[in-house]
């Protein structure tokens, strides 16, 4: 059983942590260290794992695998100051935007797998993908792929992709609740109870998927599907459409992907 060290303990590393430990990895194997303390104990608290806020040297020593699970706007200042003590490591890095190139010059190391998951991780539904160093082993792979796993979904994909995924389901999830609470605000625009409305929306994106997922037709003809002549979602379609919805939805993804590129060049 590896040992396992999360530098940095918000949320993402609250959610990986957690399901490790429900697929069954040994809390005593894991630790965790954020100069925070507030977040230290925020994660202890949710996860069973101790967190340190001082020691990192100590805690870098025992690991085997450290995951860095910081903002890319900090990582060089979390790692630059452990010159050294990385480089015989296995790194996994969620750090969004940070290149596998990047990762190796700032860590030492040579065995690395860059993360981009979401925070849907936090409720078991997320949906992530990895890409490796051309050092890392497949044994390494398999490891992080597991654990993604064990909070929702993943893909192995090429490190060119990263910044599209990204963009797509990295922060994709404030699309859909924008999304929603647009929907809930009609809704009450139309006369329902605002806590109701936006009740049946949100049960209305989760049926939505759920037809996706177990039917694994097209969108679009999904949507057909709903869509009578002349009725009530042909309207609704047609002003989506004279609004440029769709366009506005594929420049916002392409925007996200662009920022991606440009901080991973700011690091």
């Amino acid at each position: 059983m590896k040992k396992v060290l999360f530098i940095g303990a918000g949320r993402m590393a609250t959610a990986i942590s957690s399901g490790m430990v429900n697929c069954g990895f040994e809390k005593e194997n894991i630790k965790a260290f954020d100069i925070l303390e507030q977040a230290a104990e925020k994660f202890t608290e949710a996860t069973g794992i101790e967190c340190f806020c001082d020691g990192i040297e100590k805690l870098i020593e025992n690991a085997e695998v450290v995951f860095i699970a910081v903002k890319p706007q900090f990582l060089a200042g979390a790692v630059g100051k452990l010159e050294g003590k990385l480089d015989d490591k296995f790194i996994v890095s969620i750090a969004a935007g940070v290149s596998i190139a990047k990762l190796a010059e700032l860590t030492g190391s040579r065995h690395i797998v860059r993360v981009m998951p979401n925070t849907p991780a936090l409720v078991g539904k997320g949906c992530a993908a990895f890409s490796g160093s051309e050092e890392a082993t497949q044994q390494e792979l398999e490891f992080v792929e597991n654990v993604l796993k064990s909070v929702g979904t993943a893909f192995q994909l090429p490190e060119k992709l990263m910044d599209a995924v990204t963009a797509l389901s990295g922060s994709g999830p404030a699309y859909i609740f924008e999304m929603v609470d647009a929907m809930s605000d009609g809704g009450a625009c139309c006369g329902l109870p605002r806590e109701l409305a936006l009740e049946m929306a949100i049960a209305t994106c989760e049926g939505a998927a759920a037809m996706l997922r177990e039917t694994k037709l097209h969108p679009s003809i999904l949507k057909d599907q709903v869509t009578s002549p002349g009725g009530t979602t042909m309207r609704a379609l047609e002003i989506m459409q004279n609004e440029n919805f769709r366009e506005i939805v594929v420049k916002a993804v392409k925007g996200a992907c662009l920022r991606s590129e440009e901080l991973g060049r700011n690091v």
